[in-house]
């Protein structure tokens, strides 16, 4: 699957120098001539791994895309490219302070453009990977916390029913031997679960009904 990019430049020779030097570095490119464009594009499903924004554009500039993009969780690990031609110390910490990663002072170079890109494309890639790896913790601290919490209750689930047991007399009817068969069933399945739960060292999501994830503990 080809890297996504999506370049949101309002000047049309600009935009045409840089989409096709995007499609010759082989990227899948998406245009936007303003933030809000870019917003509606990502929104559609084009999820970026660089978003390349010149600063200054109608409607919505890069700076205002920016900080859009950097205060919604859905879209903050983005790697945020300014295009600019401002050079002032300010004008950087203003960028910086919107959150852009990186910036690019026009007149741009090419290599220079796509070492950039991909560097931000790695850079979002470890993101993901370490966004993993802590969702997987996360799924393993908690599987542990339920599979202990689940074990008292469970133990004096257990407790009662074998009293119970104990207390009724031999000629009781065959239904209520059946009933007390099925609960000792249930609890020791239960507690196979429970068990699972608490030795979880690699978890993994499976589709259950209506797309909703669960954890497979098969």
């Amino acid at each position: 699957m080809k890297n996504q990019i999506i370049l949101v430049e309002d000047d049309e020779d600009t935009i045409f120098i840089f989409e096709n030097l995007l499609l010759k570095n082989d990227f899948e490119v998406k245009v936007a001539r303003n933030g809000e464009e870019a917003l509606k594009i990502i929104d559609e499903g084009f999820y970026p791994q660089v978003v390349l924004a010149d600063w200054t554009m109608p409607v919505m500039d890069g700076l205002q895309l920016c900080k859009v993009i950097k205060s919604e969780e859905k879209y903050k690990s983005l790697y945020f490219i300014m295009l600019t031609s401002r050079s002032s110390v300010q004008d950087r910490i203003i960028g910086l302070e919107a959150g852009a990663d990186d910036f690019l002072m026009k007149p741009i170079d090419n290599t220079e453009l796509i070492a950039r890109i991909r560097s931000g494309i790695r850079i979002f890639e470890l993101q993901a990977e370490l966004a993993k790896v802590e969702h997987s913790k996360a799924l393993v601290e908690m599987a542990c916390t339920l599979g202990h919490k689940f074990n008292n209750p469970l133990s004096s689930l257990t407790i009662s029913l074998d009293s119970l047991k104990d207390e009724l007399p031999e000629d009781v009817n065959e239904k209520v031997k059946d009933d007390l068969k099925t609960i000792d069933e249930s609890i020791k399945r239960i507690n196979d679960l429970v068990k699972q739960l608490t030795k979880l060292d690699d978890p993994k999501i499976i589709n259950y009904l209506d797309g909703q994830g669960m954890l497979d503990l098969e």
